[in-house]
């Protein structure tokens, strides 16, 4: 494996001070001893739950090439016969390497936030430019204070493309965040209620969101939502940030990147894209409306970056949602099949509308039924209850045949539901698992859909268990018959 720093690069970004034998590079940079690979550099961040210096033997079994430590930890270190590098401070050490990268890279350089979709965008974003060049991209959703500095300490000199997911809980967050990363394209997804219990309205989460301008590099470009309710504020906040390019994407008819004739398909969507005076026909291989909004938001950055744009639209037919994120899978019940859509890693009031409408999308088999199985939405704060309410609007025209609930804050649309629909509630995920497990049955589409905070991603777990898949990515055929 090829260096991704050499070690006097690494001491001089640090200001690290030597300690032992160092080797003259590393390979990579990990802060979890658990998935370190040899060669790696790890970096003892003392994080909210644990610090990082508890795990330095850990790390030295596992392979590490160095530790990067901090001064005031070395005592208790003192035994370990491992080569080091010594800091004040380990996450501001981090920060500055990722700093460093920035400046070597020649990389174009993307950031991505959003209230909802930033991680699948980022994703579709790796296929889309991987035709083109070499990509580096955030992993997982490495979008905070210690993720963002991570990732991009993780950026090779070689990349041509650099990636960067930008979130946030609260306002400043991004604008410390966004200046590291620095750049030439920033894109908001969406803006809609998610961590709405630290701000008094969605106007405020855009302003927060649109702290991503005030990073972008001179001449860069600014790529927002023009369906978006608020696109008139982001665009207002992009100038007031001097962004000298704005662009919005959509269905909206002034929208730069155009979506034309969305139509869903058997295991995802196509539509007409309209962009630089061209009409592309796109494939989505993941389902639903909000993909298709993903999808032209990352054509539209792939053209911004002088990528190949048509071979971004054949990588985007080979997308696929991930585990949590809206993956579909087709699982064997004893006496047939159903398919159960994972959508249990995140949930706001708009990204659970868009969940809905998608399972009243979805084909069932002969008999089958359509089940949402909801938990709660999170960090609304004193919105909760109306914004949880809320939801038995769409649940009712999108034609649910049944819903089951969990959590504390679901009690409110049980009570709003109870008297139009057949409603199953417990205020556990422990509680409620066994039902969903039991009522699963051949020809049904079933959607566990919460934050991932409730824990909904055991009752996935329990349901795949219980149910082998039979092959993943595909949605039941119409008409399809459940005994089969």
């Amino acid at each position: 494996m090829s260096a991704l720093w050499t070690v006097e690069a690494l001491l001089a970004a640090t200001r690290g001070r030597p300690l032992g034998t160092l080797p003259e590079e590393i390979s990579g940079i990990s802060i979890d001893s658990r998935s370190l690979n040899p060669g790696d550099a790890f970096f003892a961040i003392k994080g909210d739950r644990v610090d990082g210096h508890d795990f330095a033997s850990a790390a030295m079994a596992a392979g590490a090439g160095l530790l990067v430590v901090a001064e005031e930890k070395l005592p208790a270190l003192g035994r370990l016969a491992m080569p080091m590098i010594v800091v004040s401070d380990v996450l501001a050490a981090l920060a500055a390497v990722g700093a460093a990268a920035r400046a070597r890279s020649t990389a174009k350089v993307i950031a991505v936030t959003g209230s909802a979709g930033k991680t699948t965008t980022k994703e579709a974003l790796r296929a889309a430019l991987s035709p083109s060049g070499k990509v580096h991209a955030s992993d997982r959703s490495y979008n905070n204070h210690w993720g963002v500095p991570l990732s991009l300490a993780r950026l090779p000199a070689d990349a041509d493309y650099a990636i960067f997911e930008i979130g946030m809980n609260h306002a400043g967050e991004i604008r410390s965040l966004v200046k590291m990363v620095r750049p030439h394209i920033a894109m908001v997804t969406l803006i809609a209620a998610a961590h709405l219990g630290h701000f008094k309205n969605l106007n405020e989460i855009a302003d927060a969101k649109a702290e991503i301008f005030e990073g972008i590099e001179k001449g860069g470009h600014a790529l927002i939502n023009r369906d978006d309710e608020r696109w008139k504020l982001l665009e207002k906040k992009a100038g007031q940030a001097g962004v000298e390019h704005i662009h919005g994407f959509g269905e909206h008819a002034r929208a730069e990147y155009k979506i034309v004739g969305f139509k869903p398909t058997e295991t995802g969507s196509e539509f007409t894209a309209r962009m630089g005076g061209r009409d592309l026909a796109v494939t989505v291989g993941a389902p639903g409306r909000h993909m298709a909004q993903n999808a032209i938001s990352v054509l539209g950055a792939a053209q911004l970056a002088g990528a190949d744009v048509d071979k971004a639209v054949a990588a985007l037919a080979g997308l696929r949602a991930e585990a949590g994120r809206g993956r579909i899978q087709r699982l064997k019940h004893p006496r047939g099949k159903f398919t159960l859509v994972d959508e249990s890693y995140n949930a706001n009031p708009a990204s659970m509308g868009a969940a809905i409408t998608l399972l009243a999308q979805m084909p069932v088999g002969t008999n089958g039924r359509r089940i949402a199985v909801l938990g709660d939405m999170l960090e609304l704060g004193d919105h909760s209850q109306k914004l949880h309410a809320g939801l038995a609007e769409p649940l009712q025209e999108a034609g649910i045949d049944r819903v089951f609930l969990g959590g504390a804050e679901m009690a409110t649309l049980r009570d709003k539901l109870r008297e139009t629909m057949k409603v199953d509630y417990q205020p556990t995920v422990d509680a409620l698992l066994p039902q969903v497990v039991s009522a699963a049955r051949p020809g049904d589409v079933l959607m566990i859909k919460s934050s991932n905070g409730i824990g909904f991603a055991r009752i996935v777990k329990a349901l795949v268990e219980k149910f082998p898949p039979a092959g993943e990515g595909r949605a039941a055929a119409a008409g399809e018959r459940g005994d089969r």
